[in-house]
């Protein structure tokens, strides 16, 4: 497989764990992520025990912000990764050429953060039987662009 034109950048809405954060940043690694953005401060509190086990982040910009909507990325589309009524089921998304994808914590919806959700062009989800945790989460939507390539959106 080879890597689809454009970018991607991951926002995380004040992400539970800094395993689940070691975990994303090993996969922005494996899918050549151009930068993982967070909110909230329960990571910042942990941070120093992140499971970045390949030290992605000497590589990948790992950076705290206040509101997500404030660092879209240039010419990004921002994607949010919810299963709510009306989102698109993964494996019929056609992924922008450039993507900003936007991943809630895994003990708060962005359903409940309606703010994102509107604010973001396009919404998808991942058709499984339960819930998925939020590292597997990022793991899946990535590897689907990947898989998809140059079968991208304009």
């Amino acid at each position: 497989m080879t890597q689809p034109e454009g970018f991607s950048c991951i926002g995380l809405i004040n992400p539970k764990s800094p395993e689940n954060v070691g975990a994303i940043m090993r996969a922005a690694g494996c899918y050549g992520v151009a930068s993982v953005f967070y909110t909230g401060t329960r990571y910042d509190r942990a941070k120093q025990f992140v499971t970045d086990t390949k030290r992605v982040s000497d590589h990948i910009p790992l950076i705290g912000v206040e509101r997500l909507q404030d660092v879209l990325p240039l010419g990004c589309v921002p994607v949010a990764v919810e299963m709510v009524e009306g989102a698109v089921e993964l494996p019929r998304y056609r992924h922008p050429r450039r993507a900003f994808y936007i991943f809630g914590s895994e003990d708060e919806q962005l359903a409940k953060t309606r703010e994102i959700r509107e604010w973001c062009r396009d919404v998808v989800y991942i058709p499984t039987i339960g819930c998925m945790n939020l590292a597997a989460s990022v793991n899946v939507v990535l590897y689907d662009r990947l898989a998809k390539g140059n079968r991208m959106q304009e």
